[in-house]
């Protein structure tokens, strides 16, 4: 049986790199933040995918380095969930949209919370999985029920049904992926019991 081709780590940052590039490209860009619910739904996890994806070319020895500071994923996850705190704060959508810098400090941040992310969540293991969730998507959905209920525009660039339709998503994807995440924990677990109870059964 011959398997499919390895999507090698070249070939991953290379991907990467050309999501970066794509994602730089102003209609582009500007297409994605001309919609409030695009702007954080979309172009968010893209670059975060895309520094998912460069990390993939970090050598050994940068590798090791970086475990060294992030032992079961902590550090990392901490600096993810404090990159997304910041970048849900409206007035922080509003600078990006204005200031050309804030919006590439924007941008690289997502982009090295993508990597920091794949850099982190094997080594974390499920506990730090969960509170790290158990932290972030809460955010998420707190946040999003702001976006609803609030009777005034929360940012100057978007309009009032643009905002709620961003609350809408924001708490559907917290919803989705906590029961992702719930759905892997069912599955490992069942995968180890599987595994303990397979020698008696030899």
């Amino acid at each position: 049986m011959t398997r499919g081709p390895r999507c090698t780590p070249r070939t991953q940052a290379a991907l990467g790199l050309a999501l970066c590039v794509l994602l730089a490209w102003p209609p582009l860009r500007h297409a994605l933040e001309a919609s409030m619910w695009r702007h954080m739904v979309l172009q968010f996890p893209l670059l975060m995918a895309a520094g998912a994806l460069l990390a993939a070319a970090l050598p050994p020895r940068a590798r090791g380095a970086v475990a060294r500071w992030n032992a079961h994923g902590i550090a990392g996850l901490v600096g993810v969930a404090m990159v997304l705190g910041v970048l849900m704060v409206p007035r922080v959508l509003d600078l990006a949209l204005r200031d050309g810098a804030t919006e590439a400090a924007k941008c690289a941040a997502l982009v090295l919370a993508g990597a920091a992310l794949r850099l982190s969540w094997r080594a974390a293991g499920l506990v730090v999985q969960g509170f790290f969730l158990g932290n972030v998507l809460p955010m998420t959905a707190v946040v999003g029920q702001l976006y609803i209920d609030a009777p005034l525009r929360l940012c100057n660039a978007y309009l009032l049904d643009d905002q709620a339709r961003l609350g809408q998503w924001l708490i559907a994807l917290a919803v989705l992926l906590a029961l992702g995440w719930l759905a892997q924990v069912g599955w490992v677990m069942a995968r180890r019991e599987g595994t303990l109870l397979a020698p008696d059964n030899a």
